[in-house]
């Protein structure tokens, strides 16, 4: 129900992956806006491009994006973009390709449709929830739909390959996992989950924001998957509160139940969640 909306964001994040790749090309400055965050112009540049191809085709919608400022479109209600013009600015950094454009459009505070484009590699994921989700790839289109695997202990977890911590060895201990690949970028992770490259992602610390979660959360459902906080709550895209305080939990949905409780625990084990 969504066919314009889908087409848009993926024509506008192809043209932003472009302007991304133009920069990459060249020995670009980085900057951090805080410890640890870095920002370069490809960030910059992506964001005014996308933002300002949303205002003109979609005036009515309001938009929040990373590397904006005013975040007064955050509303509770209505349609809203959220935007990461570059996730895995570490990645691009360090040229190793795992970065990803992110756009999810949120209706009424849910994450309905979503966009995730690697520039490297010319791989598009897209998806709407409760109509299915694809990948183009090479210019051929193929459905995607999560694996079917419930024991935990066969699952295949990606993980940052920038911010793995401790938290983390402990639900692979508990779950018995022996399985494990590495990727950057969020929507890139929900992605290889909806192509069942792997089936479990957890990102066990607050430091992901809205613009992080909205297009992997649409693109990971549209595909049969979960997606939540370390809670086992959905997201909630609107106020004035950007933070995802209480982590990610990304899964196949055949595994999500057993996955949840072990999860959780080692969420409270450092004090993320009560």
């Amino acid at each position: 129900m969504l066919d314009r909306e889908i087409a848009e964001a993926a024509r506008i994040a192809r043209e932003a992956g472009a302007i991304l790749m133009d920069v990459y090309a060249t020995d670009f400055d980085v900057a951090y806006k805080a410890e640890a965050d870095p920002v370069t112009e490809a960030d910059t540049k992506a964001n005014a491009y996308i933002v300002g191809k949303l205002r003109k085709i979609f005036p009515g919608d309001g938009i929040v994006a990373e590397e904006t400022e005013d975040r007064s479109d955050a509303l509770e209600g209505g349609r809203c973009w959220y935007v990461d013009p570059l996730d895995g600015t570490k990645e691009f950094v360090a040229r190793n390709g795992e970065f990803s454009v992110m756009l999810g459009l949120a209706i009424d505070g849910v994450a309905t449709a979503g966009i995730v484009y690697r520039p490297v590699n010319d791989k598009l994921y897209a998806g709407v929830v409760g109509d299915g989700a694809y990948l183009e790839e090479h210019g051929e289109r193929r459905s995607l739909n999560v694996s079917t695997v419930t024991d935990p202990s066969r699952l295949r977890l990606v993980v940052s390959r920038s911010h793995r911590n401790r938290a983390v060895g402990n639900v692979v201990t508990e779950l018995g996992i022996t399985q494990e690949t590495t990727s950057g970028s969020v929507g890139l992770k929900a992605g290889l989950i909806a192509e069942q490259k792997a089936d479990l992602y957890i990102h066990i610390a607050d430091k992901s924001s809205l613009w992080d979660a909205c297009g992997p959360e649409a693109v990971l459902k549209a595909a049969g998957g979960r997606f939540t906080d370390l809670t086992g709550n959905p997201y909630h895209y609107g106020g004035a509160d950007m933070r995802n305080r209480s982590g990610i939990l990304a899964c196949n949905a055949a595994a999500y139940d057993a996955v949840l409780p072990a999860a959780r625990e080692a969420a409270r084990a450092v004090g993320l969640i009560d």
